[in-house]
């Protein structure tokens, strides 16, 4: 893997020859390189810089897979953090410095990450096991597989924590009205509106069983929906949606669309005459059509377009913040946790 540009930008592929072949021992590099700060998952390098700052440098190190990954850094600099590392993994780093295709001879250092309870966390309420009482960002890891990283949003303070949110509309800034594959892959922010994708959600409730929560506000007001299981099958399967078991204060609207399939603009599995996808602007699991429209246009009132609970607020009013989000069942919040 090699990462360049000043971001250090990641790309896929075979390791590559160093983009600076020329070795001049007599220049000046950097001094001192260290490793601070270690955690499971980052670790700080610092290091002196030169008398006279570099073009650039150019970091490297390797990864558990075997893979060398390769940064260029600004001249100048003299920390860089390093992200996304692995729990419990013994790490060496070399750091060169560069002057137009000259390069110094390597310093390097080694460090070991710490540990954690649960180094590939499969969703949030593993990731809670692991020390993490605030919600965040956070990487989870499909099926506990290390090769499939994934950032998610996880509420750590809702009912105990532990729940993976999937969706999110607070501010109508993102657009949902998209076609069936932007809804198969996700798309969004996950710190603002988002759809995490259903791919991911077939992913997750296959590996394991699954709670449902939905969260709505408006105003002063807030309720939500539980529901004690929750599946999404495969696409060859249209995504179709299983849930039962609801308790909570919004009203039921989501057990009337237990067993529906997914549907889009650009494809409606039900085959129905005018498409309920295309008729609410929305993408959902709709059935002939909805009580739950929580992907519809956001800020809608008219003909039951809008982000919509009908159990709560009825057809006409768009509901100006919704979560949905999901936790392994029967899940128990640590002692020391929310």
């Amino acid at each position: 893997m090699r990462c360049v540009g000043w971001g250090g930008r990641c790309k896929e592929g075979p390791h590559l020859p160093l983009l600076f072949p020329f070795l001049f021992p007599g220049l000046e590099g950097p001094r001192d390189l260290e490793a601070k700060e270690v955690t499971p998952r980052t670790a700080l390098l610092t290091w002196t810089e030169p008398q006279v700052p570099p073009t650039s440098y150019l970091l490297t190190y390797d990864t558990p897979g075997g893979q060398t990954q390769e940064i260029e850094l600004a001249g100048g600099l003299t920390s860089h953090q390093l992200r996304g590392l692995f729990p419990s993994t013994s790490y060496r780093a070399w750091l060169r410095a560069v002057w137009g295709e000259s390069l110094t001879p390597p310093m390097s250092t080694s460090f070991t990450t710490g540990g954690l309870r649960v180094p590939f966390p499969r969703d949030c309420g593993e990731e809670m096991q692991n020390g993490v009482g605030t919600s965040r960002t956070s990487t989870i890891f499909l099926n506990g597989n290390r090769e499939q990283p994934l950032n998610v949003f996880c509420d750590m303070e809702t009912d105990g924590g532990g729940w993976l949110v999937f969706q999110r509309r607070m501010d109508g800034h993102t657009d949902f009205w998209r076609d069936w594959e932007d809804y198969a892959r996700g798309f969004g922010n996950i710190s603002g509106e988002f759809w995490l994708g259903n791919e991911v959600l077939h992913s997750l409730t296959r590996a394991g069983d699954y709670s449902m929560r939905v969260d709505l506000r408006a105003g002063d007001e807030a309720v939500f929906a539980q529901y004690d299981s929750f599946r999404v099958d495969s696409a060859s399967e249209y995504y179709r949606l299983h849930l039962e078991g609801y308790h909570g204060t919004a009203g039921d609207s989501m057990s009337y669309h237990s067993g529906s399939v997914f549907s889009a603009r650009d494809r409606d599995p039900n085959n129905l005459l005018i498409s309920c996808a295309v008729s609410y602007r929305g993408a959902w699991w709709y059935r002939n059509c909805h009580y739950a429209n929580l992907n519809g246009l956001y800020g809608s009132t008219v003909d039951h377009q809008g982000v919509s609970w009908y159990h709560w607020k009825g057809f006409e009013f768009s509901v100006p913040f919704t979560e949905m989000k999901l936790r392994p069942r029967g899940y128990q919040a640590p002692a020391w946790g929310g």
